[in-house]
């Protein structure tokens, strides 16, 4: 099989023979797997720019993978946009924004016939019916239904409505009004279904208004049992909103798109406003290789393609092709559609709010999962033999050169691994500041255990610090005969320290793998500044019980040790201190007089 750059030549010469018009482009794998598919104004230009030098980290993936390249011409732009979704449903491309996740959620269905029924449904594949949804919970869509068949009794019969001469049980049971036996007419039936719309798009303040009306009328006429029925399905109602904690005073729908993005992967959060209130929030994890507003707006059309609900107002966190977003919309959508990117006041407030939900939707599918994108980055740019899964990382704090300290703390697939933490009282200083030699004895109290008891490597050993922490820690592992990855964070300009190499490694600042680096070296800081302060606090506490008559530091430790903490000690009874302490009352009242009393001094 030809090598990559083989391949790479030859695909370079093929393009060149690509047309200047606008179509699709098709990647495949050598298996012939579709692995991409993208749009272009001019394919011959788009394409060509794969082979440029300076690709991304992202591109640079995509090519590795690259056997050939076929494309699709189109008489417009826009038409390549819909021949690109279209292609990308039929085949869901490793490397294109696919929204199929493999969860099937429930929507309900209303049926687009004479005298339509109301159903919940896995399935949107029938075009003769209208779709609400999705609903993740299966609890909430349960909800909506039983407020359906209260609110508005529909008929539950399938197929066309056929008439009848008897009604069946659930015009009895006064589930249905009976529009087979002519109790109900179509213009009647209809007005429900209306109502239903309203309802499940989350236009709900008529319906509390005709409600309430109702139930005054019933309370005036002393039917308080049917008032309190319209009641509590008000308040089922109302409740829908009041989980809800935002507000925009503004009455028409709107939808705000926010994303997160690391490397190749995506997270697009979506926050639905209907009339005023934040009623659903939607999030999607994807994987894309090409620029921001690509991603933006090839989402935005897979979205909308596959949903009834379009709103008034599309809201976006950046800039892409609105012109195609509109010509987009006004096929699909009845009513206009304006697309934004807000710049200021509310509007770009809930923006960012969608941004920051995507981006926690993001972090918290990386603790889940591990951070394998930041990685493999990571492994690219240290030019790493093997994926650094175990990451070890080491920080020093210390006070004027007192209470100095090490931590260590343990990094596995990326997200943090606290049982694995460590930390060191540093005993060669004598009251010296000395970075180096500080770095110098965790690192050898360390890896000397872990050659003694046989313990796991890690893949690679991070210094908070430059080149003297990174020569400090390196001189160590030599002495110990360790051949482990080795690097140095620092803090002032994020650049990144290997042994050996004078010039430090810069990596952009949104880059996966600094982002797992960062994460480490935040953590060994906040570890080793948390001991640090414990130790303090500690020795203030001895300091304190040391000063009262009769304890030396033995005892003030045993005290210390039984009790937990100083304060503690304040709070007992001199009997209690005396019993928890083993010592005898007298100096337990000695101990609790004088502790109570500098308090009260103080």
């Amino acid at each position: 099989m030809k090598n990559n750059k083989e391949i790479i030549e030859k695909l370079k010469n093929n393009v060149k023979e690509f047309p200047e018009t606008p179509g699709v482009y098709i990647m495949r794998d050598s298996d012939e797997e579709v692995i991409y598919v993208g749009k272009a104004k001019k394919l011959v230009n788009r394409v060509t720019s794969y082979f440029n030098m300076g690709k991304d980290l992202k591109t640079s993936l995509l090519m590795k993978s690259v056997f050939s390249i076929e494309y699709m011409v189109t008489d417009t732009e826009y038409e390549a946009l819909l021949l690109e979704n279209n292609l990308i449903k039929k085949w869901t491309p490793k490397y294109n924004i696919n929204l199929k996740d493999g969860k099937s959620y429930a929507v309900i269905a209303i049926t687009k016939e004479d005298f339509p029924r109301v159903y919940k449904t896995r399935n949107v594949s029938n075009k003769n019916c209208y779709y609400y949804g999705p609903f993740p919970d299966t609890r909430d869509i349960n909800h909506y239904m039983e407020l359906i068949s209260k609110l508005y009794p529909l008929r539950t019969c399938k197929g066309n409505l056929k008439m009848r001469d008897k009604p069946c049980l659930m015009y009895h049971i006064k589930k249905c009004d009976g529009p087979c036996i002519g109790k109900e007419s179509l213009e009647d039936y209809n007005k429900k279904i209306i109502n239903i719309k309203k309802f499940l798009s989350g236009n709900i303040s008529e319906i509390v208004i005709n409600l309430t009306a109702e139930m005054h009328g019933f309370s005036q006429k002393l039917e308080f049992e049917k008032a309190g029925e319209i009641r509590d399905l008000i308040e089922s109602i109302t409740r829908l909103k009041d989980k809800q904690k935002i507000v925009d005073f503004n009455s028409d729908f709107k939808d705000f798109i926010g994303f997160y993005t690391s490397g190749d992967k995506y997270t697009f959060v979506i926050l639905k406003m209907r009339e005023g209130y934040m009623v659903d929030k939607s999030h999607f994890f994807t994987s894309f290789i090409g620029d921001d507003s690509d991603a933006l707006l090839q989402f935005v059309i897979q979205y909308y393609s596959d949903t009834s609900i379009i709103p008034e107002s599309i809201y976006l966190s950046s800039e892409c092709d609105i012109e195609i977003l509109d010509q987009f919309f006004s096929k699909i959508s009845s009513k206009k559609v304006y697309v934004k990117v807000p710049v200021k006041g509310k509007n770009m407030n809930t923006i960012l709010l969608a941004n920051e939900n995507a981006r926690e939707q993001y972090e918290k599918r990386i603790r889940r999962d591990g951070d394998f994108d930041g990685l493999y980055a990571l492994k690219e740019a240290l030019n790493l033999s093997v994926l650094p899964q175990r990451i070890e990382g080491f920080d020093i704090a210390q006070l004027d050169g007192h209470f100095t300290v090490s931590s260590l703390v343990s990094f596995y697939n990326g997200v943090p691994d606290k049982k694995n933490y460590k930390r060191y009282k540093l005993k060669s200083l004598n009251g010296d500041i000395d970075d180096f030699k500080s770095i110098s004895e965790a690192v050898a109290r360390r890896y000397t255990r872990v050659i003694n008891d046989n313990l796991e490597k890690p893949d690679l050993i991070l210094i908070d610090g430059g080149k003297g922490q990174v020569s400090a820690a390196k001189s160590i592992l030599d002495t110990l005969g360790l051949d482990i990855p080795l690097a140095g964070l620092a803090k002032k300009f994020e650049y990144i320290y290997l042994p050996d190499q004078s010039e430090p490694i810069i990596l952009k600042e949104a880059s996966p793998g600094l982002r797992i680096l960062q994460a480490v070296r935040d953590e060994t800081h906040r570890f080793a500044t948390d001991y640090n302060k414990l130790l303090r606090k500690k020795k203030l506490s001895l300091s304190s019980l040391e000063s009262v008559p009769g304890i030396g530091e033995k005892r003030a430790k045993k005290l210390l040790l039984s009790f937990g903490s100083i304060d503690k000690i304040k709070l007992s009874s001199a009997e209690e201190i005396s019993e928890k302490g083993s010592i005898n009352i007298e100096l337990a009242e000695i101990i609790h007089d004088y502790l109570n009393k500098k308090e009260a001094k103080s």
